[in-house]
């Protein structure tokens, strides 16, 4: 045990076991963090794309105490941070931290990412690890149609 509880183990993800498991901690994560954001995919949505493209497709990374549950998933596309969510007991313990460092070692030209103009928290977060906001927009180009931060980092 550390200060801050178990050690977690941040791993790729690979079976259809991981996608579940990372979509219910995404589903978790964004209803607790994203109240007032609407959804525009169901649950069931939600799973399938993790289990079919996601996990297959793209750099999905999780975050698993041992004998735990998956605490946190990051998905990376390409210098796209995709996602990056942690269930709410989870949040403050570093696991954010090793995720964007992760994330900094798997594309070291740079990163970008997109979050919610309504989600200050991320924004201290990504700031704290060097990014900058380029770009607001007004929600029209993303499938919640909710006002959003463009974030860029580069070394």
């Amino acid at each position: 045990m550390t200060s801050a509880g178990p050690v977690v183990t941040v791993r790729r993800a690979v079976s259809p076991a991981d996608a579940d498991a990372a979509a219910d901690a995404w589903l978790r994560s964004f209803a607790a963090a994203l109240p007032s954001v609407v959804r525009p995919h169901s649950d069931d949505e939600v799973r399938d794309h993790f289990r079919d493209v996601l996990v297959p497709l793209r750099e999905t990374w999780v975050a698993q105490p041992p004998g735990g549950d998956v605490v946190g998933v990051m998905v990376l596309e390409g210098e796209e941070l995709a996602q990056l969510y942690l269930v709410p007991e989870w949040r403050g313990r570093g696991i954010g931290d090793r995720f964007v460092a992760l994330a900094k070692e798997r594309s070291p030209g740079g990163l970008s990412l997109w979050t919610f103009q309504v989600n200050a928290p991320a924004h201290r977060f990504y700031e704290r690890h060097g990014f900058t906001a380029v770009e607001r927009t007004d929600g029209s180009g993303n499938e919640e149609r909710e006002p959003d931060v463009r974030y860029v980092w580069r070394p």
